[in-house]
C-alpha cells in the first residue's frame, strides 16, 4: 500500500527501522503548457495537454544531451535539466465547456533512497539515473481502479484541506478541496539495467512489491533511486460551480475518473552529481538545501525560464473542448483514441521544416559580399533542431529556440544559427573563427547576417 503525503512529513521508516533520507526537487513553475509529449508523442504534436517543468532544452524531438544544452531550468538544482511532465486539469461547466484549473506552482518532485531491503541495509546499492533514461508511469486511458494493480496503486490524491486530514483517494475526490486538489504519482523503481527505454517507455521498469518500498523483480534487478511527483491544482477557484451528483474536473485526456492520471520524465541530470548526491545526501529533512554537493538557483531565476508555446491552438480561457481530440469519456472501459475532430497537428516549428536541408559553413570572418559562393555538405532531412545542435557542438553554446529565418540568394528559407549569438545565459562561446552555420535550403549562396 502506498505511503500518504503524511508519511512523508513524518519520514516513514523502511522495514529496517532506519529513517528515510531524501530531498524535495522544487520546481516552481511550468516551462510550458501544450500538447508536448517527446517521449510518447516525439516529432508530433501529442493528443492531450501537458503541464512541463524544467529544461528549457526541451522540444518535440527531446535528447537528453539537448535538455543538457538548455539554457536554464524552471527547478532548482543547477546540475539537473532533466523535464517532467504530467496532464493538464480543466473544470467542465455545465453548459458543456472548459476552463483550465490553475497549478499552483510546478511540481515538487521527491527523490527518495529506499533501497531494496531484501539486497542491502545501506545505500550502496541505489543507482542513479543513467544518461538518456526516460520513464512512463500511468495510463491516461484507464477509467476504472484495479486494486490488483501496482501502476494503479502508485496513483493518488489529496484533497487538501487546511489543517483537516483528508483521506487519500486513487480516483477523483467527491469533495471540494480548499486549499487545492494535489495528484500524486509514483514511479517505478526497479530497471532491468540494460534498456534506458522500451517500446511503452514503461517495460523496462517495474515496482518493487511494495509498489514504493522492498524488493525488485529478478527480471529488473537495479534498484534506482525513487522518483515521486506532488502536484497541486487550484480547485477551489470553482468552489460554487459544482452541479448534479459527481465532481466537475476532468483531466485533458478527457477523463473525469482521475484513474487515468500519468507522469512523464526523461533524465537531465549530470550523472555524477546525482550519484554523489544519493550516495552521499542522507539527510531526512527533506529540504534540498542540505544537500550540499547541488548548486542551487534561487525561486526568481526558475521563475524567468520560460519555453515559447509551439502548438497554435487555444488552451486557455473558456474552450468548446478540450485541446486535441478529447471528448470525455467515463468509462468503465478504457478510453478509445478519438481521431478527425480537426485539432492542429502542426507546430511553429514543424510548419517551418523544409522538406530538404544542406549544411552550409558561412566563415563571416572571411566573407566580403552578401552573396559570396561557399562550399556546402548536402544531408536530407536536417532539420532547424539538427542545425541547433550541430551548432552547439563546435561553438559550446546554445542555439535551441533561436531561429533567425533569412531569405538566401535564390529565394529560398533559411534557418541560422549564430555562433555569434548566444542563448540566454550562456556563457562566452568558444571556437569564434568557425563562423556561422547555417541550414540553408540553396545552392550554395548566403546572405550575411
Amino acid at each position: 500500500m502506498l505511503l500518504s503525503a503524511l508519511n512523508f512529513a513524518l519520514l516513514s521508516t523502511l522495514f529496517t527501522g532506519s529513517t528515510e533520507a531524501f530531498w524535495r526537487l522544487p520546481c516552481n513553475k511550468p516551462i510550458v503548457t501544450e500538447r508536448i509529449d517527446p517521449l510518447v508523442s516525439p516529432g508530433a504534436v501529442s493528443g492531450h495537454v501537458h503541464s512541463v517543468m524544467g529544461s528549457s532544452g526541451l522540444n518535440f524531438t527531446t535528447t537528453f544531451e539537448g535538455l543538457r544544452a538548455g539554457d536554464c531550468t524552471t527547478c532548482m538544482v543547477k546540475q539537473d535539466m532533466s523535464v517532467y511532465w504530467v496532464p493538464t486539469l480543466y473544470y467542465a461547466a455545465e453548459n458543456g465547456s472548459f476552463f483550465p484549473v490553475s497549478q499552483v506552482g510546478g511540481v515538487t518532485a521527491y527523490y527518495l533512497q529506499r533501497y531494496d531491503s531484501q539486497n542491502s541495509a545501506t545505500y550502496s546499492n541505489l543507482t542513479a539515473f543513467p544518461d538518456g533514461f526516460r520513464m512512463l508511469a500511468g495510463n491516461p486511458f484507464l477509467r476504472s481502479f484495479n486494486s490488483s494493480s501496482p501502476a494503479q496503486q502508485a496513483v493518488t490524491y489529496n484533497c487538501l484541506n487546511g489543517s483537516t486530514p483528508a483521506p487519500q483517494t486513487h480516483g477523483f475526490p467527491t469533495n471540494n478541496c480548499p486549499s487545492g486538489l494535489r495528484a500524486q504519482i509514483f514511479f517505478p523503481s526497479c530497471w532491468d539495467g540494460v534498456n534506458l527505454d522500451s517500446a511503452d517507455h514503461k517495460s523496462h521498469m517495474a515496482y518493487p512489491d511494495g509498489v514504493d518500498v522492498g524488493s525488485c523483480p529478478d527480471s529488473h534487478p537495479v534498484k534506482l533511486i525513487s522518483l515521486f511527483y506532488e502536484v497541486i491544482w487550484n480547485v477551489n477557484a470553482f468552489a460554487d460551480q459544482w452541479y448534479g451528483d459527481s465532481q466537475p474536473f476532468v483531466w485533458s485526456m478527457g477523463d473525469p475518473t482521475g484513474y487515468g492520471y500519468h507522469g512523464d520524465f526523461i533524465n537531465g541530470w549530470d550523472n555524477s552529481v546525482l550519484q554523489q548526491a544519493v550516495d552521499e545526501c542522507t539527510a531526512d529533512s527533506g529540504l534540498i538545501e542540505d544537500c550540499s554537493v547541488f548548486d542551487l538557483y534561487t525561486n526568481q531565476e526558475t521563475r524567468t525560464c520560460s519555453n515559447a508555446v509551439q502548438v497554435d491552438e487555444q488552451i486557455d480561457g473558456e474552450l468548446s473542448a478540450l485541446p486535441g481530440c478529447n471528448p470525455v469519456q467515463y468509462g468503465p472501459n478504457n478510453a478509445v483514441p478519438q481521431t478527425g475532430c480537426g485539432a492542429t497537428t502542426q507546430t511553429s516549428g514543424s510548419s517551418k521544416v523544409l522538406d530538404s536541408f544542406q549544411l552550409v559553413f558561412a566563415n563571416q570572418t572571411g566573407a566580403t559580399n552578401a552573396g559570396d559562393y561557399i562550399t556546402y555538405t548536402a544531408l536530407d532531412s536536417f532539420s532547424p533542431d539538427d542545425c541547433s545542435q550541430f551548432c552547439y557542438s563546435v561553438s559550446g553554446c546554445n542555439f535551441f529556440n533561436l531561429w533567425l529565418g533569412q531569405n538566401v540568394k535564390d529565394g529560398s528559407y533559411s534557418y541560422t544559427c549564430s555562433l555569434y549569438q548566444q542563448g540566454h545565459n550562456a556563457t562566452e562561446c568558444v571556437n569564434k573563427q568557425v563562423g556561422n552555420a547555417k541550414c540553408v535550403r540553396s545552392d550554395g549562396y548566403v546572405r550575411r547576417s
